[in-house]
């Protein structure tokens, strides 16, 4: 199973994709709310207990150093993984939009850009952690697509504001999960340097990773780049978490919101025409005082 970017494998993983997805739509769109309801959160609990699994299959069953760093939540999806199944039991609005944006667009980035199977080409067994890798991301994005789409929830763009601030939150508990692992040594200790751990960068909270840092390392304040005081004032040094305050909000709301219209376009119409009205009426009162 050699998967690669734009051959076979590679589209025929994103068209299997898109076909479970059009299959589960079209086998729960005639049922009752209450039975849309538990099947999608029996796929997160499902999800959930796929991530511990892997274990059991190699490479982590021949390694267990891998199997205790990775079996972590280490970055958004792992995070996701385990946060849904609670934010979907959650009667909070603005979680569950949380899910739908950062879901849909962690799960299908991941399937559109599978670094992980590639890495995983011709090595042996690897394969059923491969069909375990797109199955995990996969219900990711059905799930919430599918809350939104069968009317489970109801988005809102009024909110897209709270997605960003949770989006850190997450962010805070993959810092913490990775500080936990190396106190308790599945991965390096961290020497002296309190916030440095640095081993597993997925979602960028240690500081710019990658080429695809630069898409987002552009927004962040100068303030978070370097030591501010002390003898070793003005190095560089990215804080972690801090340095994507800014980024995120600056990059993730637009990004919701633009999502957002998709589903609740009439009710933006509705108040974007009645801020117009107000406009010109209150232009048309100051005409009229100015006469």
């Amino acid at each position: 199973m050699n998967i690669q970017f734009f051959n076979g494998w590679y589209f025929l993983f994103i068209f299997a994709s898109i076909a479970g997805f059009i299959g589960l739509y079209f086998l729960l769109r005639r049922k009752s709310k209450k039975t849309i309801y538990i099947v999608l959160i029996s796929l997160m609990v499902f999800a959930l207990v796929l991530h511990f699994l892997k274990g059991l299959f190699p490479p982590y069953s021949e390694n267990y150093e891998t199997h205790l760093r990775d079996s972590w939540f280490i970055n958004i999806c792992g995070a996701n993984i385990a946060l849904f199944p609670f934010m979907m039991l959650s009667k909070n609005k603005h979680v569950k939009d949380y899910m739908f944006y950062i879901g849909v667009i962690s799960g299908l980035l991941a399937i559109c850009y599978p670094i992980d199977p590639i890495q995983k080409v011709n090595q042996s067994a690897e394969w059923i952690d491969i069909l375990r890798y797109y199955l995990h991301h996969n219900l990711l994005w059905y799930t919430p697509l599918l809350m939104v789409i069968l009317k489970i929830h109801t988005l809102d763009y009024r909110r897209v504001f709270s997605t960003p601030t949770i989006f850190l939150v997450v962010m805070l508990f993959i810092m913490l999960n990775q500080v936990f692992q190396s106190e308790l040594g599945f991965i390096p200790p961290r020497g002296d340097d309190i916030f440095n751990v640095h081993y597993i960068n997925n979602s960028l909270i240690w500081g710019p990773d990658g080429k695809l840092s630069k898409l987002i390392e552009w927004a962040c304040p100068s303030i978070f780049k370097t030591i501010p005081v002390g003898v070793h004032a003005g190095e560089p040094k990215y804080w972690p978490w801090f340095w994507l305050v800014v980024p995120c909000y600056l990059l993730v709301t637009p990004i919701c919101f633009l999502m957002s219209l998709i589903f609740d376009f009439k009710h933006f119409k509705q108040d974007f025409t009645l801020l117009l009205t107000k406009i010109k009426a209150f232009l048309t009162t100051l005409k009229g005082k100015s006469n």
